[in-house]
């Protein structure tokens, strides 16, 4: 999934936040409602990037009265990859330099730092 995950654009995300956050197959009708109220795109962009997530493997369409467009990459899937690729770009890959520059610029509260050290200790079995 990774390599459709790295094809994904960012108007493409877009589209698979909506699908994410709908848990079910949409409609283009269903899409485009909630779309519109973020952007100001047409109809006729909105079905293009849902052609070009089709042809990326992102999105299944399956056709019923209407077409219905569900994700094959799910938000953990892409979230993993966008980690993934952050620490490799940014920190060589190392996650510890990710984590200590996050440290040393106040960007983690004390609340995220023990939440932190009770995930490394065991402590949240979230998986």
């Amino acid at each position: 999934m990774y390599d459709i995950a790295a094809r994904i654009t960012n108007s493409e995300l877009e589209i698979m936040r909506v699908l994410w956050e709908a848990g079910k197959p949409l409609t283009v009708t269903q899409i485009k409602e909630t779309l519109m109220k973020k952007t100001k795109w047409n109809g006729d962009t909105i079905k293009t990037l849902l052609r070009r997530l089709c042809e990326k493997g992102a999105v299944s369409q399956t056709k019923l009265n209407v077409y219905y467009y569900s994700p094959l990459v799910s938000s953990d899937e892409y979230n993993k990859y966008c980690t993934q690729t952050l620490i490799d770009k940014l920190y060589a890959g190392s996650a510890r330099d990710m984590v200590a520059a996050l440290v040393k610029n106040d960007k983690l509260s004390e609340e995220d730092i023990e939440e932190l050290r009770n995930m490394f200790r065991g402590g949240d079995k979230d998986d």
